[in-house]
């Protein structure tokens, strides 16, 4: 599956948005992940934090900091937690920077032996 996450930050607060996106036609399945622009992906929901609560979880670390960021409706796999969790440290370091887009590929994650193989 290809997902794509929009990671913002929001008002004078910094409060963390998070909108999950994915390619969800079976014909688009096999085709070039170059290929997909804005339309092709379908968004599936969103998650929003207060910012105090992402800034105390940063300090206390990148393990908690995914705690806090899944939630019923938001659960990324590991790998993806992981660059989720990594971005959103970036974005509460970086004054300049207000959002940030990332995308994923289950595939590409299998050829790098990050999932277990599908059978």
């Amino acid at each position: 599956m290809r997902q794509k996450f929009v990671i913002s930050l929001e008002g004078v607060k910094n409060e963390l948005k998070i909108r999950e996106y994915a390619i969800i036609e079976k014909a688009l399945k096999n085709a070039a992940a170059s290929l997909f622009g804005n339309e092709k992906f379908s968004f599936l929901g969103e998650a929003m934090y207060e910012g105090d609560a992402i800034e105390s979880s940063i300090l206390k670390g990148i393990d908690n900091l995914i705690g806090t960021l899944r939630t019923r409706n938001l659960y990324p796999i590991g790998p993806l937690a992981i660059k989720i969790a990594e971005s959103v440290m970036a974005l509460y370091h970086n004054e300049e920077d207000r959002s940030v887009e990332l995308f994923f590929d289950d595939s590409e994650l299998f050829e790098k032996n990050l999932l277990p193989a599908r059978g």
